[in-house]
């Protein structure tokens, strides 16, 4: 099968999504596909990104050429690029909504009879849909919700997300796989000492990971309210803070200094592969209290380092409450203090949590099983030239039924 991911852009600097993309084209050309990533992104963007990434190798990337004027609101310079690829392939995985450059290969799609997916990436859930709303709406009047209903499916990476779209009525099927983790690379690189021989200010005491882009829906600066609360209850425990800033680094400084917890958070920017899963294994417990997420990277990493989580409810991951991998809690400083607290207080059961943790990872979330549940979906809706609408309608009723 011969299958082409659309994303605007794979540096993971920017976020998951990117990071995800390149490691579920990877796991499918490791299964035997023929795989190309196009994006913006130029060629040295896309090796760096690639680097030390299980089977990247197998992978062809395609820099589309850029846009220049009108052509950022029309994709019309990598339509270009993208006419042939799509042409070549047998099936179109878009990834994200937004971008015009998605809009044009959907359309490109529909033209050739090509089968196609989008993949949210929450971009659709009622948080992200609040933010800049006006201009989502305009831009779902002026095609996007026209290039959602023509997909051949939509793409959700858990069941929370399928419902919280339901409420815009879309008409395409969905089809409900998580990312996954490639575990070569946590063991290799998830070595228990690493980070406090990097970080000695950091002692013997217990941290709190915090590892994600600084974007303001990250919820940073309920962390910092939560930890300045833990700290007037335990003394013994630091919180680190990592990754690239996005948009909330100066509030969250700010947050740090009115809260008085600047003598014991650290602040170390992005932290890139042995550094990033030195971090988890050393850390006591990984904290995310997102205002959203689709699917998290960040929260994967961690279960499959047997790092136990606190996590908020926005996060979108029941199952780390339902196999008692750790917490899934209300988006609230207070709620975020109490279940790390409860998690500090009992090393014993949090290492058993991460263990649980560990467990899901391998029994549900590898790149090899998401490779293989996508490739089954895709072939679900694959088109021949010159087959008529009424046979795809039908692959998609078999697909239902499974």
């Amino acid at each position: 099968m011969r299958i082409l991911h659309v994303i605007a852009d794979i540096d993971p600097a920017h976020g998951g999504p990117q990071s995800g993309v390149i490691r579920l084209a990877a796991a499918q050309a490791a299964q035997g596909a023929e795989v190309v990533v196009a994006s913006y992104s130029p060629a040295e963007v896309a090796t760096a990104a690639a680097a030390d990434v299980p089977n990247a190798s197998r992978v062809a990337f395609a820099a589309l050429r850029p846009e220049s004027g009108s052509g950022r609101f029309t994709a019309s310079a990598a339509a270009a690029d993208l006419r042939p690829l799509i042409g070549e392939a047998d099936f179109l995985h878009l990834h994200g909504v937004w971008e015009p450059v998605l809009l044009r290969a959907a359309r490109l799609a529909n033209r050739a009879n090509v089968a196609h997916c989008i993949t949210l990436h929450g971009m659709l859930d009622p948080w992200s849909l609040s933010q800049k709303r006006l201009k989502k709406v305009i831009a779902l009047r002026l095609g996007f919700r026209r290039m959602l209903n023509r997909t051949d499916f939509i793409h959700t990476l858990n069941d929370d997300e399928r419902s919280l779209i339901a409420p815009l009525g879309l008409t395409a099927d969905t089809c409900t796989i998580p990312n996954g983790i490639s575990l070569a690379e946590v063991d290799g690189l998830a070595i228990r000492g690493g980070f406090r021989a990097r970080f000695p200010a950091l002692g013997d005491a217990p941290y709190i990971l915090f590892l994600s882009r600084l974007h303001p829906k990250k919820g940073l600066d309920i962390l910092a309210q939560a930890f300045a609360l833990l700290l007037a209850r335990r003394g013994d425990v630091h919180l680190v803070v990592a990754g690239p800033d996005a948009g909330a680094e100066a509030e969250l400084r700010a947050a740090i200094d009115r809260t008085g917890i600047g003598a014991s958070t650290h602040i170390t920017g992005p932290l890139y592969g042995a550094a990033k899963f030195e971090a988890l294994a050393d850390a006591a417990c990984f904290c995310l209290p997102s205002r959203q997420e689709g699917f998290s990277i960040a929260i994967t990493e961690a279960l499959a380092s047997a790092t136990p989580v606190v996590i908020s409810d926005q996060c979108h991951f029941p199952e780390v409450a339902a196999i008692g991998a750790g917490h899934v809690v209300p988006l609230s400083p207070d709620a975020v203090c109490d279940g790390l607290d409860e998690l500090l207080s009992d090393p014993e059961r949090a290492a058993e949590m991460g263990r649980n943790g560990r467990r899901l990872v391998e029994e549900r979330l590898t790149w090899d099983s998401i490779a293989r549940q996508t490739l089954r979906a895709y072939g679900s809706y694959l088109r021949r030239p010159g087959s008529a609408p009424t046979a795809v309608l039908s692959a998609r009723r078999r697909y239902r039924r499974r």
